[in-house]
């Protein structure tokens, strides 16, 4: 009986309705707004295949990846980007390969810092084909 009461007091405690504000997990407060990050892409200016892409594209890619390069340097043959449409179907693997720590497009190098930024923004804001 002894190790009933604190039992008793802990639960009877647990039950008052006097003075508690506490409600149930599920509860969300909807007075506060949910705190959002801003996207990749907030503060991010428009690049577009004509203000941008085109040019890079044509300048730093085209050599091997042109269906009409005369050598294509290893270049696989499916993988050319003739039109903007084709740069898209290739957007995920040219991030991977032109923009961030693991670059290795185009293998000569030669492309500066500013325009592999252009780049990501191009292929990560723009809507597609952009």
């Amino acid at each position: 009986m002894k190790h009933l009461v604190p039992l008793l007091l802990t639960v009877g405690l647990g039950c008052s309705s006097k003075g508690d504000t506490a409600q149930p997990a599920d509860v969300v407060d909807s007075s506060t707004e949910p705190v959002v990050s801003p996207g990749p892409c907030e503060d991010v200016p428009t690049v577009t295949y004509s203000s941008f892409g085109e040019g890079f594209m044509t300048e730093n890619c085209q050599g091997c990846h042109a269906s009409t390069a005369a050598d294509r340097y290893g270049a696989p043959e499916g993988v050319t980007f003739d039109t903007v449409k084709e740069v898209w179907l290739w957007q995920e693997r040219i991030l991977a390969r032109s923009v961030g720590d693991n670059i290795s497009m185009p293998p000569a190098g030669g492309v500066s810092k500013d325009d592999r930024t252009k780049l990501e923004w191009w292929l990560t804001c723009a809507e597609e084909g952009g």
